[in-house]
């Protein structure tokens, strides 16, 4: 008879070689735990171009592929495959602390309770701009509570059944999937938990323009995820009304540049470049005064050079919603993956 606390681990993969080895070496510390619940592990392949495959064949684990449809579909095939009651996300950049797990299961006691998520850890070493994006999470998660209303995928635990209920990942979602996941779960009544004692270490994106990249999708499909979900536009446990706001401000940067045609035009972008740079600015003392570290000040310029490409994805995504085109059409965009 299967007992209520053994976990599946699946693991979505995609061009991970350089990762995904430490990341199964750490699962594979979790495993050898004495006492632990973790029965089985997927790693799903989501279409690699890279050794990530044969690299994943040299470990204990299940290898499913999902032919390069995004991290829902890779999800959403990997927990279909589950037998156990729950379900553990990691993501293939991460590296589980030994105990990551096993700090996570005791909020399952409370059957109310369906998810229940972690944060992050940095490895030694890591560059300004990792250490950048680090901190910034780092400084978010301590400010929430046990009982939140987001939850992302690094490091989360679901009850099958509830996975099961909801349909999963809406895989239609490239990015996002995870929050519009937690959003669904909190509409059908169940709660969602943060442990601040599950760790996984992450390595964060080295390339700013790779980083970039990913913030204007961010900002592409965060236009869906809140339309399909307004009551958490004005923030939730994770970001706040002034985090949403931000992308607007480039905008109003970009938009005023047709006054520089006109005597003193200048100083309205200049103004509203202004205002975007000070709102980076209580964030920017909080990392400072939680590092120790003057180096986090350049924090205003990485989060305000960050606005201007979330802005572009908005903008892109508004105009492709309102044109009914592309992955964010109305049409396309529903509730669950089927």
């Amino acid at each position: 008879m299967m007992n209520e606390t053994e976990v599946t681990l699946v693991i979505p993969a995609r061009d991970a070689a350089g990762t995904i080895d430490a990341c199964l070496e750490a699962v594979d510390r979790v495993r050898l735990r004495p006492g632990s619940r973790l029965v089985r592990v997927i790693v799903v392949d989501d279409g690699s171009r890279d050794d990530t495959l044969e690299r994943v064949r040299r470990h204990d684990v299940e290898i499913l592929e999902s032919g390069g449809r995004g991290a829902g579909a890779a999800r959403n095939i990997g927990w279909r495959k589950a037998t156990t009651p729950l379900v553990w996300f990691v993501d293939s950049d991460c590296e589980p602390e030994p105990e990551a797990l096993e700090t996570l299961l005791g909020h399952l006691d409370d059957p109310e309770v369906s998810g229940v998520g972690g944060t992050y850890g940095i490895e030694d070493g890591a560059s300004l701009l990792e250490r950048l994006i680090h901190e910034e999470i780092v400084a978010r998660h301590a400010h929430m509570k046990a009982d939140v209303d987001f939850l992302a995928t690094y490091d989360v635990l679901y009850r099958r059944d509830v996975l099961d209920e909801l349909g999963g990942f809406d895989e239609r979602y490239l990015k996002g999937q995870d929050a519009e996941f937690a959003f669904r779960v909190l509409e059908a009544g169940h709660r969602l938990r943060f442990e601040h004692g599950s760790v996984v270490v992450h390595h964060h994106e080295q390339r700013l323009a790779r980083y970039l990249h990913i913030q204007r999708l961010q900002g592409y499909w965060r236009v869906a995820l809140h339309i399909e979900h307004a009551g958490h536009s004005g923030g939730d446990s994770y970001s706040s009304l002034l985090d949403h706001v931000q992308p607007f401000l480039p905008v109003l940067v970009i938009a005023s540049l047709v006054l520089l045609v006109v005597p003193w035009g200048w100083t309205v972008p200049l103004a509203c470049l202004s205002l975007l740079l000070l709102v980076q600015l209580p964030r920017t003392i909080e990392l400072i005064r939680r590092t120790g570290d003057p180096g986090m000040f350049a924090f205003v310029l990485m989060s305000t050079v960050r606005a201007f490409w979330r802005s572009a994805g908005l903008v892109q995504g508004v105009l492709d919603r309102l044109l009914r085109r592309g992955p964010i059409a109305p049409q396309r965009i529903g509730r669950s993956a089927g």
